[in-house]
């Protein structure tokens, strides 16, 4: 009787710490679970960072070409305003050479 006490106690304890195996098992999977989970949002998230850094020197590379273009234009229209300003000079040195020699003004 004491043997089979004996025996019966064992096998409790031992469904007991298989139980317990089994909720340490399931728990380590979980964690396992979680972990991949992160490590992909991880990953997936450094590849994002590499598709916004890409875009961003992209989006600088054709804002340095857009403001290249713009200081063209700007070069351009500024030696026409400085002949149309040269043209408008001369005409007004005309006029003053034109009042000092006493010509008639139109």
């Amino acid at each position: 009787m004491a043997t089979e006490k004996i025996a019966s106690s064992v096998e409790i304890i031992e469904a007991e710490a298989e139980k317990i195996l089994e909720e340490a098992r399931s728990k380590a999977n979980e964690i396992l679970h979680k972990a991949n989970e992160e490590a992909r949002k991880v990953l997936s998230a450094e590849m994002s960072l590499n598709e916004v850094k890409e875009e961003s020197e992209r989006m600088v590379k054709t804002a340095k070409e857009e403001s290249k273009k713009e200081v063209e234009k700007a070069k351009v229209k500024a030696d026409e305003i400085g002949k149309t300003a040269g043209k408008e000079v001369g005409k007004i040195a005309g006029r003053i050479v034109g009042i000092v020699t006493g010509e008639k003004q139109g």
